[in-house]
């Protein structure tokens, strides 16, 4: 696919995954971000943004530097998003919403324990927390950059979550399963103390996930799969 074809195609899934982020409820108003590694850098949603406005033209390339060229300037996060690209090589998407579950867990300071065996899909045997920092602050960027070095989503206290994957499709269904697992988990904490999986259980899953959904022959064909 021609260079520029293939961002026109980027910048479309972008906005087309940060609708969906709003239909679902994981971002309100102007909340949340989406970015794609692209070249040198990122394209990624402008800050103060919403899902009702935004179109293709809208998605700022962005330098993992913050340089940008164009009326609209990237979002506040840009800086967390490119500290994420810098430290994973094979991170080519980053999504960051409030969703509300993710959120009311962060504020508690607690990281998402292995209550379930999924939790295996992010890369361990939990899903971190990193401290409150500053919204749009290199130390929250650094913080939350390091944290997805060995795992493919973690919460922000106070803040929200972020997620990572090879490709957009893999980190909008990252986003929304940390979601539905972050409201399972307190739904078992209100009903009183989650039994956890041992490191011994985790290690079972970690290898019946190193084939999980392979197939045969082509894979099955889903929306968001670039780049």
């Amino acid at each position: 696919m021609p260079a520029k074809s293939k961002e026109q195609a980027i910048r479309r899934a972008i906005v087309e995954v940060y609708v969906e982020l709003a239909r679902l409820g994981m971002n309100a108003v102007s909340s949340g971000n989406v970015s794609v590694r692209f070249g040198k850098g990122m394209l990624i949603t402008p800050t103060g943004c919403t899902a009702e406005g935004l179109r293709p033209a809208d998605i700022v390339a962005t330098g993992f530097d913050g340089s940008s060229k164009g009326k609209l300037r990237p979002s506040s996060e840009w800086i967390m998003h490119a500290e994420i690209y810098q430290r994973v090589a094979d991170a080519n998407c980053v999504v960051h919403t409030h969703a509300d579950h993710c959120v009311a867990l962060s504020a508690l300071h607690k990281p998402l324990p292995a209550f379930h065996y999924m939790i295996q899909v992010f890369g361990g045997g939990d899903v971190p927390i990193v401290d409150y920092f500053p919204f749009g602050s290199h130390e929250l960027g650094k913080a939350a950059g390091q944290a997805l070095e060995n795992r493919k989503a973690c919460l922000m206290a106070n803040h929200g979550m972020v997620s990572r994957g090879v490709t957009i499709r893999a980190a909008f269904d990252a986003a929304l399963l940390l979601e539905t697992m972050c409201r399972q988990y307190l739904a078992a904490l209100s009903a009183g103390t989650p039994l956890l999986l041992s490191a011994a259980d985790m290690a079972i899953v970690a290898r019946q996930f190193e084939d999980y959904g392979r197939q045969p022959r082509s894979p099955l064909k889903r929306r968001w799969m670039i780049p």
